[in-house]
Order: structure tokens, then sequence, then C-alpha cells
């Protein structure tokens, strides 16, 4: 027992605790995203199809890290591969991408505010500075 009748918690208690399920990373798009990782190696296929060494020699990742984080955005279909002879060849699935961007989209009045901000404050400083010249 501890302080004001309390009891703590016993060793089977934090097994407990500690093996709660969470969501799998291959559940949706956005869990997948969630590893800064896996945004990196997303960014690096953007411009084209690459090899997994590739991956590997450009982001100094492991080769079974990379392989970890490309099947993971492959099982959400963010990532697609074609087999060229020993070599497999990842790029970008766009489409699946969409989700996220109608998501973000809702929030883009957000940035215009600041940046409608930012701007209203560069124009007064411009100004200011002009009438500090004449």
């Amino acid at each position: 027992m501890l302080k004001n009748g309390v009891q703590g918690l016993t060793y089977s208690d934090m097994g407990i605790l500690l093996f709660v399920a969470r969501t799998p990373t291959t559940s949706d798009v956005f869990s997948a995203i969630a590893e800064p990782r896996r945004r990196v190696i997303l960014e690096y296929l953007r411009e084209e199809e690459r090899a997994v060494n590739d991956v590997v020699e450009s982001l100094g990742m492991s080769q079974p890290v990379v392989s970890k984080h490309l099947r993971v955005l492959r099982d959400v279909g963010l990532v697609q591969y074609r087999q060229d002879g020993r070599q497999k060849l990842y790029r970008v699935n766009g489409k699946e991408l969409q989700a996220v961007h109608e998501w973000t989209k809702r929030f883009e009045q957000f940035w215009n505010h600041q940046l409608d901000q930012i701007k209203g404050r560069a124009e007064l400083e411009a100004r200011r500075l002009e009438n500090e010249r004449e």
C-alpha cells in the first residue's frame, strides 16, 4: 500500500501496461508517414524511380531499415515497385497521397492567414524604411 490507501502496481499490471496494442503502421497512410524516415524516403523517391541500394547509399540508412520502411510504404500503397533483374525499383504512388493532401488542405486557411500577416508586416516595414529615406 502506498500513501492515502492507493495500492501500487504489481509486476503483472506493469506487463499489461507495457504490451498495450497500438495501431499498426501499416493500417493507413497517415500512420505510415508518421515515421520521419519514411517521409525522407518518400521525398527521395519523389523525383524518380530508384533501386533499394540507391536509397540506402543516398540516405545513409542500413539496407534492412530501408527495406522495412519500404515494405510499410508499399503495404499502404504509397510506393510501388517493379522487378528489374535482381533489383526492385521503387517509385511513389502519388494517388495514395491524395487523402493526406485533402486532409491538410482543410488547414490551409490558417497558413494563408499567417502569410497575410507576414506580408502586411513586411509591407509596413518597407513603407517605414522608405519614409526614413525621404
